[in-house]
């Protein structure tokens, strides 16, 4: 939740401020720096090289450079190579080790009094990487081994536009050559209205800001200095990736043919991952910032939220109303409409009291449903409030000269907690503790965190008025006076904050405060939101001894290993709704696979059809959540009788698809493969999908296809080559064997949803309960290519005890099983095999039903062996599969059936194998 849309996002005397100051800024023409160069480079005894950099000639544009820097590269692994460049006298701001565990570089004293053998080469070779230098100037190269390919080059040219090195207190620049076929993927967070692909001269800007998403190409609510490259050469992709670890304010410059970093501090900390497809790019990555967390099985299932639920009765209503219309509902939430006057760990006494809210819990836990609220980061000044006595007696909160920093958010005054001190991590679990034992909540969702702030700069509570007023709540009610006397709250380089050069402690928290030893917030804001998902998550963790979920509304580098996603404050539009699939599929190559968007808009109002089309999309978002703003009309998906036949479909797919998705989860959880993906990831070399945002898969081989368009009744979706069965209809198929646009029907209450060939997709029955849904029988659905008469497909299935910490194959709490199937002109086969299958025997498990799509003809004199013994009580049925789009198969316009075995009772925890003969008709 954040401001009203009603709300100006800026006072005009503000705006006019800004543009004025945006006018007087320095535009620099040339230049900024003359490079370094290099003066030793020796090997590391630790490993890796170390070198002495010294500037070539001084200049003042933003600042004194650094005379001397220390240069540290390092094969890490076989796929990744770390280039670190700091100042050589003086330690530097970096992301805190204990935030984010890596290998640290050698101390600069150590590096500077143990000298090692002096290296003479030009290039340092890894296994798949290769480093590369130039001495005078400075510049460094990054080749790939296998091909010899430049992936990254920071040599400036005389002919370029952009410096040498430049590294100075505030100011940092570097940049690279880029071949402009190259695809560029990432540097979030960003509602990119062009699709996934970084457009040139497009800008993008990284700093932590509560603006809602609504608002296209500017920095958002996470901070994300990561990009992928996937570049087609020959017919063959290669992809990689390039992390700048930074969390100061930056601007990347991406001119097509190069790509800039300018940022405000800190240093260079660069990782590189070789690739070379996008799924192992993601899973390098991952293995660095660590890998997404796992989730229960419930957060699968669908969300409703609303912000201006106002009692509990409201609450139960709406349960309520899901149930009457059969529309699946696995978790509630409530904004922060169950706070007594916006305190977080509080209940309204009258709305929300305990005596209430506790059996509407209760009642939910008996259903198999789940609860949770919304936290804020800001403890209302208070000194009856007990969160905020035991705050201050445990001195948790931020400080601006030694004293708390005074903001304003829904209480009224606040105070920040500083989620870098010890102290404040141990006070939150405890607030958390005290709070879960009012109300049983299932999760939290922290919210706001940015920092978001009602003021700017220094404040005080009035003493002639109260505070808050009798305006609206976003109003800032206190006095304040603008902070811009330190070098840090104005610093030399502006980056573009908010679109338009926005203060740096413009409604946020100066950037002059000061969190635990003495860390200043202009190094530390972009890592709030990620530093109080850690805590929140260690919190539930350590309280329960579950698996916890937690929703975090601002993100950074890392992230995904604690917390879930939304991408914020939207609009119910069109536009909005487009929008959504770029962010989502951008936050998966994040390593933040559990993301969604709000379906059917935050505000205002959407449409009945925009709904209907939102929650055929929204049902196949990772983490799929209905929530609507305090003064939109109410939004539920049973509210339209349209909308809740759109949801019945959509929904009753995604929950067959569970055990699908959960697998998912788990492969994100120990390769961070994303859940939904942009169409390259599983077919690199069909360049016609790099730019595709119209469209994503689900793992490797689901594609959705939704209508982005109103008044349509068709959509045209992209299809790599080959046979890919709606899976709303299994008789239906669409044969692709090039690039070209295929129309679809899409009816007012249909989306398109199908599979692609060579695949076994586990699915279940469904139901409108998660904890009901995954205990039914399983269907292996087996495609082939239509019409094949050879073949092999593959699948697998996670099944495991969701409450545990950690998803994994060990000591009976798990099941894994691989799915395997081959198609010869006369036999089908089917087998699996089984992982630690007691878990699975133990819930009794069973597949009842197999479903193999893309045989050749009219099936007949079937006999069906299991486990070697011939099953003559069996039936199966014959199916034709319509094909669509066969033309572009050169004519080649052959039959394809699709045979169903039912009747199984295969226990999924027991290897099993079964085939079967059959004649075939021409």
């Amino acid at each position: 939740m954040t401001v009203s849309p009603s709300s100006p996002l800026f006072s005009l005397s503000f705006l006019l401020l800004l543009l004025s100051l945006r006018l007087c800024l320095a535009a620099s023409t040339g230049k900024i720096g003359e490079g370094y160069r290099l003066v030793s480079i020796e090997e590391s005894p630790d490993g890796g090289l170390i070198g002495q950099l010294q500037v070539k000639q001084k200049t003042n544009t933003y600042g004194a450079d650094i005379p001397h820097l220390q240069l540290f590269v390092k094969h890490e692994t076989g796929t990744r190579l770390r280039v670190h460049i700091t100042d050589a006298e003086k330690e530097r701001w970096e992301v805190p080790y204990n935030l984010l565990p890596r290998e640290k570089v050698p101390s600069l004293k150590k590096s500077l009094g143990n000298r090692g053998k002096p290296f003479a080469a030009s290039e340092y070779p890894g296994n798949e990487l290769i480093f590369s230098y130039i001495p005078d100037p400075f510049s460094f190269a990054v080749k790939r081994k296998s091909n010899g390919e430049t992936l990254f080059n920071s040599r400036s040219e005389e002919t370029d536009s952009y410096s040498s090195l430049v590294f100075k207190d505030q100011y940092l620049e570097i940049s690279t050559k880029l071949p402009t076929s190259a695809s560029i993927y990432g540097f979030g967070e960003n509602t990119q209205p062009k699709g996934i692909k970084l457009q040139s001269n497009d800008p993008y800007t990284l700093y932590t800001t509560d603006i809602a998403a609504i608002n296209v190409n500017m920095d958002l609510y996470g901070s994300h200095p990561v990009y992928m490259d996937l570049r087609n050469n020959g017919g063959e992709a290669y992809a990689h990736a390039a992390l700048l670890l930074n969390s100061n304010g930056m601007d990347v410059s991406y001119r097509g043919s190069s790509l800039t970093y300018k940022v405000i501090g800190g240093v260079f900390d660069f990782y590189f991952f070789a690739g070379p497809t996008p799924l192992a790019v993601v899973d390098q990555y991952t293995s660095l910032v660590g890998r997404p967390a796992p989730m229960p099985y419930w957060a699968l299932g669908f969300h409703q939220c609303r912000w201006g639920y106002r009692n509990v009765s409201q609450l139960e209503g709406v349960v309520e109303g899901y149930r009457k219309a059969n529309i699946p509902l696995d978790v509630m939430w409530t904004d922060d409409d169950h706070m007594d006057a916006a305190k977080d760990f509080t209940l309204d006494p009258i709305n929300f009291p305990r005596e209430k809210l506790q059996p509407f819990v209760k009642k939910l836990h008996s259903q198999g449903m789940k609860y949770i609220v919304l936290i804020d980061p800001g403890i209302a000044v208070n000194s009856s409030y007990g969160v905020f006595k035991r705050g201050m007696a445990n001195d948790v909160f931020i400080k601006h000269d030694g004293e708390p920093f005074l903001a304003q958010v829904w209480p009224g005054p606040v105070y920040f907690p500083d989620y870098l001190n010890p102290r404040t991590v141990t006070w939150w679990a405890d607030e958390v503790r005290r709070f879960r034992e009012l109300v049983p909540v299932d999760g939290l969702w922290i919210d706001m965190n940015e920092v978001s702030n009602f003021c700017t700069g220094k404040c005080q509570i009035p003493k002639d008025r109260p505070c808050p007023g009798t305006g609206q709540p976003w109003d800032c009610c206190m006095d304040c006076t603008n902070i811009t006397n330190t070098r840090w709250d104005d610093p030399p380089y502006k980056i573009n904050a908010s679109g338009i050069h926005a203060p740096l402690g413009y409604k946020t928290i100066a950037t002059s405060a000061t969190h635990y030893n003495g860390v200043l917030e202009y190094d530390a804001h972009s890592l709030y939101g990620f530093s109080q998902a850690i805590a929140t998550h260690n919190a539930l963790l350590g309280l329960t001894g579950k698996r916890p979920f937690v929703l975090s509304r601002s993100t950074f580098v890392g992230a995904g290993h604690y917390a879930a996603h939304w991408t914020g404050d939207n609009q119910g539009t069109w536009e909005n709704l487009r929008y959504s699939i770029s962010t989502i599929l951008n936050f998966g190559m994040f390593g933040v696979p559990m993301v969604g968007a709000d379906i059917c808009g935050f505000y205002p109002q959407p449409t009945e059809e925009l709904c209907n089309r939102w929650i055929e999309l929204g049902a196949f978002y990772p983490f799929s959540r209905d929530h609507a703003n305090y003064y939109s009309p109410r939004q539920e998906l049973y509210v339209w009788d349209s909308v809740a036949s759109s949801a019945r479909n959509a929904l009753g797919l995604r929950y067959k698809l569970l055990p699908y998705l959960y697998t998912l989860n788990y492969e994100a959880h120990t390769t961070g493969a994303p859940m939904a993906r942009p169409v390259f990831f599983s077919f690199p070399n069909f360049t016609e999908s790099y730019g595709l945002s119209t469209q994503f898969l689900l793992g490797s081989s689901v594609m959705v296809t939704p209508v982005l368009k109103q008044g349509a009744t068709s959509v045209k979706g992209m299809f790599p080559p080959g046979t890919w069965y709606n899976l709303f209809d299994m008789t239906k198929a669409v044969v692709s064997d090039s690039a070209h646009w295929v129309s679809l029907d899409a009816p007012l209450n249909v989306v398109n949803v199908h599979v692609y060939q060579n695949t076994i997709l586990p699915m279940q029955r469904g139901g409108t309960r998660s904890r009901e849904a995954r205990m039914t029988p399983f269907t292996l659905v087996i495609t082939f290519p239509a019409g094949a008469t050879g073949g092999e497909a593959k699948g697998k299935v996670f099944v495991d005890d969701d409450e545990l910490p950690e998803m994994k194959i060990a000591g009976g709490q798990s099941t894994y099983v691989e799915f395997f199937a081959t198609l010869s002109p006369k036999k089908v086969k089917v087998w699996s095999e089984v992982t630690e299958g007691d878990y699975a025997a133990k819930k009794s498990l069973v597949i009842e039903k197999v479903k193999v799509l893309g045989l050749e003809g009219l099936g007949q004199g079937l006999e069906i062996e299991v486990n070697g013994e011939v099953m003559k009580d069996i039936k199966a049925d014959f199916t034709q599969v319509s094909l669509s789009h066969v033309e572009k198969l050169g004519g080649n316009h052959k039959k394809s059936m699709m045979v169903e075995v039912g009747g199984l009772t295969l226990s999924l925890g027991k290897n099993f194998a079964m085939s079967w003969s059959m004649g075939i008709k021409g």
